[in-house]
């Protein structure tokens, strides 16, 4: 069974860091790319990060300088490690192999004082 389970989501104040992590099952992390993905309530899902079977990345200009994406093949885990977390940040985060349509159950993050 192909699937992706996210997790590391929770409650930080403003200006903290988390680290979700999204492990795949039935699927390569180096060969396939994965991307993460976002929504906030009342809002549409958006991207937000990106990374390639070759270890390029890309990010969304609200995040750059604050997550960074990693991955551990021999875990077959892709993590994103999220720096300066803002009030903005509050959102379900997703991991996708959008080119299968294929999606984690999502992990909740909320930033909050």
């Amino acid at each position: 069974q192909v699937r992706l389970v996210e997790a590391g989501g929770g409650l930080v104040q403003p200006g903290g860091s988390l680290r979700l992590s999204c492990v795949g099952t039935g699927i390569s992390f180096s060969v396939n790319p994965i991307d993460w993905y976002r929504q906030a309530p009342g809002k549409q899902r958006e991207f937000v990060a990106s990374l390639s079977s070759d270890g390029a990345t890309s990010y969304t200009g609200s995040v750059k300088g604050r997550f960074t994406l990693s991955r551990d093949n021999a875990k077959n885990t892709v993590y994103l490690q999220m720096n300066s977390l803002k009030p903005e940040d509050t959102a379900v985060y997703y991991c996708t192999d959008y080119s299968r349509n294929l999606w984690g159950q999502g992990t909740q993050v909320t930033v909050s004082s």
